[in-house]
């Protein structure tokens, strides 16, 4: 036995929060080892019986009722509150439902509506420059609309960019590709100087690490719950209004289910008050509420936890590589200080494609993103520290 292979054997056994492993459904080749979680997430055991229970019973039995005796008009509400402390957030501020592209699309709309409203002359987006294409193509479409020019910029270079012009700015947390973290609080407080409001994209930290939306004044954020949050393919992504601008969120997707009086069938639209607003057409019940039950595996365990735990994982990732794989053969490009490290590891490789498939063939599912990288997540809930060994000895004997 490595030396390595007994430190992860001793790192599994001091492990506060292995037991949460058995909460999940693992099955697969013998000794496979997941690290796509910051793809998707994997299955919660007790989901299927949830989902099971709302076709069965909810749907096929009780029909409309569900509705209110089910609670499914409320679960965008309840379902939100849940979520919301994980990202470091009060209740009352997140409503789960619609795509991250369509959040991204209302949150950024709605910020540049609430700058234009005390400042016209502000006309500008900046967007991050290294953003999920998605987020970009929003952008520019969310800039069209409201009269602005859109600027990406480096993130890192957003302090310098802003200016009287600047109506909003939307940024990644932590980069998908490179899984750098961006410093939330620094920027944010930078673009509240500048006159300007922050939206947030947490796709890859909601549920890997502390946000802290309300104690560093985030004025709005969105997320998707198919990553960390385990709550499934395509699932129902969340909107964060900070409580003191929601009287003032233009949605640019009023919907009847943000409506005031929804049942009301008025022909003009009256907003509802608090999260409610980010609401726009009837919720994806089904997928909602296996959502809801993804999200009890956080029941008795702490974000700065797994956030412990993450940072261990990735480092020993790290250690493992750098003793295991020939010098030369990948570049990480993830950064070392824990500051700026999300829940994954980016390593380029010439021939990263080819090799990526050759690991999971072999059981060692990651995944690849062109033109040279391979990228490895780590969601703690699930993720040992065997597993890690294991793949960072396997990944060698495919460079070797």
């Amino acid at each position: 036995m490595s030396e390595l292979t007994q430190k992860a054997e001793k790192l599994d056994a001091g492990d506060e929060i292995a037991a949460k492993r058995a909460e999940f459904v693992l099955d697969g080749p013998e000794g496979a080892v997941y690290l796509d979680g910051n793809s998707l997430g994997a299955l919660p055991v007790a989901v299927p019986g949830r989902v099971a229970d709302v076709v069965g019973r909810q749907w096929g039995e009780m029909r409309i009722r569900s509705w209110t005796e089910s609670g499914w008009w409320t679960a965008p509400e309840r379902i939100g509150d849940r979520i919301a402390p994980l990202v470091g957030a009060a209740a009352g501020q997140i409503v789960a439902g619609d795509s991250t592209s369509v959040n991204v699309f209302k949150a950024l709309v709605g910020a540049v509506r609430l700058a234009q409203e005390t400042g016209p002359g502000r006309d500008e987006i900046l967007v991050d420059a290294t953003t999920f294409p998605t987020d970009g193509y929003i952008a520019g479409s969310a800039a069209r609309m409201t009269g602005c020019t859109l600027r990406p910029v480096e993130p890192s270079e957003v302090p310098g960019a802003l200016g009287e012009r600047t109506a909003a700015v939307l940024l990644n947390h932590v980069d998908y590709r490179t899984g750098r973290l961006h410093d939330l609080p620094a920027l944010t407080a930078a673009v509240h100087a500048a006159g300007a409001y922050a939206v947030w994209d947490l796709c890859h930290s909601a549920g890997a690490l502390p946000v802290g939306l309300d104690a560093h004044g985030v004025d709005l954020a969105v997320g998707c719950t198919y990553k960390y949050l385990n709550g499934g393919p395509g699932s129902p992504a969340f909107l964060y209004v900070r409580a003191d601008l929601q009287g003032r969120f233009d949605s640019p997707l009023p919907g009847w289910n943000s409506h005031a009086e929804p049942f009301g069938m008025r022909s003009e639209y009256a907003p509802a008050e608090g999260a409610v607003r980010g609401r726009v057409g009837t919720p994806d019940i089904l997928s909602m509420l296996a959502l809801e039950s993804a999200l009890e595996v956080w029941d008795g365990v702490t974000v700065e936890a797994v956030r412990a735990k993450s940072l261990a994982l990735t480092d020993f990732f790290l250690e493992c590589v750098g003793e295991y794989v020939p010098e030369g053969r990948v570049e990480c490009l993830t950064p070392l200080p824990h500051a700026e490290r999300g829940s994954q590891v980016a390593l380029r490789c010439a021939d990263a494609g080819p090799v990526m498939r050759r690991l999971i063939d072999r059981g060692v599912v990651g995944d690849f993103r062109h033109p040279d990288v391979l990228r490895f997540g780590f969601t703690p809930l699930y993720v040992g520290f065997a597993d890690v060994e294991r793949a960072a000895r396997v990944l060698a004997e495919e460079l070797g």
